[in-house]
C-alpha cells in the first residue's frame, strides 16, 4: 500500500496562508540551509520549473512518484502560465469546478476524491503520493492522510486558512522525527497511528 503523505508549511498557529491562501510570507525562511535540505530529502515536491532553477531538474524521484493538489493551490501555477507544475510526477488535482485540464499531464478528479486517492494508494509499487494542499482538499482526504511533514515557520498569522478544513475530526498522530533549522524552520515528520 503506497502512502498519502501531507507536505505542508504552516505558520506556528497552523495556518498554510492567509483567509485567502497567501502563504508568501513564509517565502523569507528559504535559505541555502533550508534549500539544501529540501532538493536532498523532498525534491520532487519543488515545482518542476524550480528544480530547474536549482540545477537538480534531472534528479530521481526520491519519495513521491504522485502529486494531489486542490485548485486553489494548482490556481497559483496556472496564473504564473504554468499548466503543469510538477511535469516530474503523475498530477491530479481536485476540482468540482475547473471541468477540463488545461494540460494533459494533469488530470482533474471532480467526484469522489477519497475513492480515487484510495485507488491511486492501492496501485502497485513504493513510491509515496504527495499531498500538496490545500486545506479542503486535506480536510476531505484526512482519513486517507497516512503521513504529515509539517514545515512549521516563526510565524503567527492570528488567522487564515487552517490546515485542514475540517469540523471537529480528532485523528492521532505519532511524531517520528523533528529537524531544527537555523532560520527558526522546524520539520516534524508525523505518521498515523492506526
Amino acid at each position: 500500500m503506497r502512502k498519502l503523505t501531507y507536505f505542508i508549511a504552516c505558520s506556528l498557529d497552523g495556518f498554510i496562508g492567509d483567509e485567502h491562501g497567501d502563504a508568501t510570507a513564509m517565502h523569507r525562511f528559504l535559505d541555502e540551509e533550508y534549500i539544501q535540505f529540501l532538493t536532498a530529502e523532498f525534491p520532487e515536491t519543488l515545482p518542476t520549473h524550480v528544480r530547474e532553477q536549482l540545477g537538480i531538474g534531472g534528479m530521481e524521484n526520491k519519495r513521491f512518484d504522485t502529486v494531489v493538489q486542490g485548485r486553489a493551490s494548482y490556481q497559483v501555477a496556472l496564473d504564473e502560465g504554468i499548466t503543469s507544475p510538477y511535469g516530474h510526477l503523475r498530477q491530479y488535482v481536485a476540482s468540482r469546478r475547473l471541468g477540463e485540464s488545461p494540460d494533459p499531464a494533469v488530470e482533474i478528479i471532480a467526484d469522489d476524491l477519497a475513492g480515487r486517492v484510495r485507488a491511486l494508494k492501492a496501485e502497485e509499487g513504493g513510491a509515496g503520493i504527495y499531498l500538496c494542499g490545500g486545506s479542503r482538499v486535506a480536510g476531505e482526504l484526512l482519513d486517507e492522510i497516512d503521513e504529515l511533514v509539517i514545515k512549521s515557520y516563526p510565524l503567527v498569522y492570528g488567522t487564515g486558512m487552517p490546515m485542514f478544513a475540517t469540523g471537529l475530526d480528532i485523528k492521532e498522530f505519532t511524531l517520528d522525527e523533528v529537524r531544527v533549522f537555523a532560520n527558526g524552520v522546524v520539520v516534524r515528520t508525523c505518521t498515523r497511528k492506526r
